[in-house]
């Protein structure tokens, strides 16, 4: 496991420190603590987070607000119908000096990549974001470039304007470790809003970073230390297996749904200070994981069933284990 100060952080300093930065993050994203957590479990696990919902929710902000407090480099792309590939990954320019071709780097080369409205450019250009959200790296006429870690993309779309937009295939949706939705404050939060603009003076909000770079990647290989027993396994395999045989459902979760469950259970964990998975764990990341790997039937439109709602069946009809056993991973003879 990655160290620092030779060693080993434990789960309840990543609690410590996830919970600094989620009371940093919510010094101006007003609210929304639980979805906020969420966006930081998918960070934290590795991946990266899709923000759906109407404008003007704090989407953007989010995204900036994450990258200050965890100190990395932020760029945000605009994403419209006009947008080439070149201009997410960057293309090679001739160097009249030189005499030769040069690569420029597009705004793909960050830590942390804010991919606006993202359903807004056409799948040619999506697509452009599946190596880098993949494979971790970039290919420009037969170059590859690796990408510096961390590298994530907290990408935004919304979910109804559907004039002028590019709907997601399914490939990319599932590059996605969660989906997020922050919905509509309550009174008292948008006046809290309001308040806190008045109170500042200035529009942009600055953020004095929590941690940087290089803790966040040790508080990311610290998950590795968090157990999971494997009855909370079966039970991860159970959750995306029944989405697949669901009444409502065309195409279920595929097990890379199973996998970011389980991602997702672990950094819940550590971000709770344990150094082990349970039940409750897995139950709170399902939607948000799952819902977006899931294809309805034709006839569900119709009926307005939300993948959501198929979520939350299949959570309610799946036992949930209750063991205290050693996983057997994790078993020596």
């Amino acid at each position: 496991m990655t160290q620092q100060g030779g060693q080993a952080l434990p789960p309840y300093e990543v609690g410590r420190l996830a919970g600094a930065v989620l009371d940093a993050v919510n010094s101006v994203v007003v609210g929304k603590r639980e979805a906020l957590e969420l966006v930081l479990a998918g960070i934290l696990a590795g991946g990266h987070v899709l923000l759906e919902d109407l404008p003007g929710l704090g989407k953007t902000l989010t995204a900036r607000s994450f990258a200050q407090a965890l100190g990395l480099d932020f760029r945000r792309l605009q994403f419209t119908p006009d947008l080439l590939p070149a201009d997410v990954t960057g293309s090679f320019l001739y160097d009249q000096r030189k005499g030769d071709f040069a690569f420029r780097a597009g705004p793909v080369f960050t830590n942390m990549l804010l991919a606006d409205e993202i359903n807004r450019t056409p799948p040619k250009t999506q697509s452009a974001l599946l190596e880098a959200m993949q494979e971790k790296q970039v290919s420009v006429e037969g170059v590859t470039y690796r990408l510096d870690p961390p590298f994530h993309v907290l990408a935004t779309a919304n979910p109804i304007e559907y004039e002028g937009t590019y709907p997601l295939p399914e490939a990319q949706l599932d590059r996605f470790l969660l989906r997020v939705s922050f919905g509509y404050p309550t009174a008292e939060e948008e006046w809290e809003v309001m308040r806190r603009r008045m109170s500042r003076r200035q529009e942009e909000a600055q953020l004095t970073p929590v941690v940087d770079a290089r803790t966040l990647q040790v508080m990311q290989a610290a998950l590795e230390s968090v157990t999971v027993e494997d009855s909370i396994g079966r039970y991860i395999v159970s959750l995306a297996a029944a989405t697949r045989e669901h009444s409502a459902v065309l195409v279920g979760s595929s097990p890379r749904g199973s996998l970011a469950l389980l991602l997702l259970a672990r950094a819940r964990a550590a971000m709770s200070g344990r150094d082990y998975v349970v039940p409750e764990d897995v139950k709170d990341v399902a939607v948000p994981a799952l819902a977006h790997r899931i294809t309805l039937r034709p006839e569900m439109w119709l009926r307005q069933v939300n993948p959501a709602f198929v979520v939350q069946e299949v959570l309610s009809a799946v036992p949930a284990p209750a063991s205290g056993a050693l996983p057997t991973y994790a078993r020596h003879d």
